[in-house]
């Protein structure tokens, strides 16, 4: 049986630790809170800081585990899998030099630029306030205002649809800087007109292994109104693009991905592990958004039930670079519905009490998948981040929407809400005529 380290306690990691249980692997567990889910299907747990990367490689050591998959962006961007891999440790996720792919836009940008990679975007960074504020009142179009860092997902704006004024971006601009948010420095780029989707790949170094298409809902409420959040939920269709992405708009946004592994490599940076790839589609094709070194949070929930390969497989093969082109998913449709506590993207009211019936859930065709939620007095309350991810199944959109509001109706709380529209076909229809508009049609 392997023996497989997972590094983080939440929604996406619970969903990696099942299809990592489901695939025969010895779960040992290191996480910041006690996640129950991951708890009931790991051999031991270590409560420790995801980024006390010492404490996570003695435990290591002591369970004596062969291979380490990395849940969250901080500790890989800490150098935790340089760590690891020292103390013998294989592996399925970057080194601190290949996840800089997420934890510097900078350097992202960079690579694509200076390997002629398509699909880049118009771009500038910054590490001085008054070049930045200069930079904005010259601009030749529209920007996307980033923190050149880490924000956990939250941390960009967009003019014309957060920032709409000058006034506005300048503020964000000095909010960046004096906060120290995501570290220093800002990077401005070109906004980009279409639909995003999500294209997420396994690989080895020089290999890539797709996985279906996502498309993910950041903003708080309803009709994509309110805040940025980490993401409310997401869906997947059961052909494995999404109804407004063709077949060749997908294979151009892989032979992206892939052209970015093969500069890395070339580069001396290899990349291991899932990489995803945040696209915009828009009249002239798939554009780059972003590049995350690991899952997707909650997209992460929509492949990995339907994963049939097995995935202990596919984290020993990244590892020891022997991953095949292709993997296998089952032909089904997910929509992910991510249960929140009031307030979340502002202010969270938290600590209040949540259940989740886990049968009824499964006898819906359903999965759910526990987040940000702690057991208190034999108690589960709510943290102030999102609580439970649910994850319909079906053999279209349509189904697994409505099996997952069936398995919604088996989680009860105080002080919880939940984006009901996600995967709605009003919704998706929106999209669908928006691609229209935006082609020309």
């Amino acid at each position: 049986m392997t023996r497989i380290l997972t590094v983080g306690g939440g929604g996406r990691e619970h969903a990696a630790v099942e299809a990592l249980h489901r695939s025969g692997a010895e779960v040992y567990a290191a996480m910041s809170t006690a996640n129950p889910g991951i708890g009931l299907r790991a051999k031991e747990v270590s409560l420790v800081s995801e980024m006390d990367v010492d404490a996570i490689v003695d435990s290591a050591r002591r369970w004596g585990a062969e291979y380490a998959f990395i849940g969250p962006e901080a500790p890989l961007g800490a150098g935790i899998v340089d760590a690891l891999q020292e103390a013998g440790v294989a592996c399925a996720s970057p080194t601190r030099a290949a996840a800089r792919i997420e934890t510097s836009k900078t350097f992202m940008r960079e690579l694509l630029d200076r390997h002629g990679i398509e699909g880049n975007l118009g771009y500038a960074s910054f590490d001085s306030l008054e070049e930045a504020l200069g930079y904005v009142r010259e601009a030749p179009y529209e920007l996307v205002v980033k923190p050149v860092g880490l924000t956990g997902g939250k941390g960009v704006k967009v003019q014309g649809e957060h920032l709409l004024s000058q006034e506005d971006t300048e503020a964000y601009v000095r909010e960046i800087f004096e906060q120290g948010i995501g570290g220093a420095g800002v990077i401005f780029e070109e906004r980009a007109v279409g639909e995003e989707f999500t294209q997420m790949v396994f690989c080895d170094g020089k290999t890539i292994a797709a996985m279906p298409l996502v498309q993910d809902h950041k903003r708080a409420f309803e009709g994509d109104v309110g805040p940025n959040t980490g993401g409310m939920g997401s869906y997947s269709d059961s052909d494995h693009l999404l109804p407004f992405v063709k077949k060749e708009e997908r294979e151009k946004a892989l032979r992206i991905m892939q052209r970015i592994v093969d500069a890395m490599r070339g580069d001396g940076c290899p990349y291991v592990g899932v990489m995803y790839g945040q696209f915009m589609l828009g009249r002239d094709g798939p554009k780059m958004i972003e590049i995350n070194a690991r899952f997707g949070d909650p997209e992460a929930m929509n492949v990995l039930p339907i994963l049939r390969s097995s995935f202990t497989e596919i984290c020993v093969s990244m590892a020891n670079g022997t991953l095949e082109s292709e993997v296998e998913f089952e032909k089904r449709a997910t929509v992910c519905k991510y249960v929140v506590p009031e307030g979340y993207g502002v202010k969270s009211v938290s600590g209040k009490p949540i259940h989740v019936d886990e049968r009824g859930v499964k006898d819906s065709d359903a999965v759910a998948y526990y987040a940000n939620v702690f057991l208190k007095d034999g108690i589960l309350v709510t943290g102030p981040s999102r609580s439970v991810g649910v994850v319909g199944l079906g053999d279209s959109i349509s189904a697994a929407e409505g099996n997952c509001e069936k398995a919604l109706e088996h989680v009860n709380g105080e002080a919880i809400r939940v984006r009901h529209d996600i995967g709605k076909p009003h919704v998706i229809d929106r999209r669908v005529e928006h691609m229209l508009k935006v082609r020309g049609g």
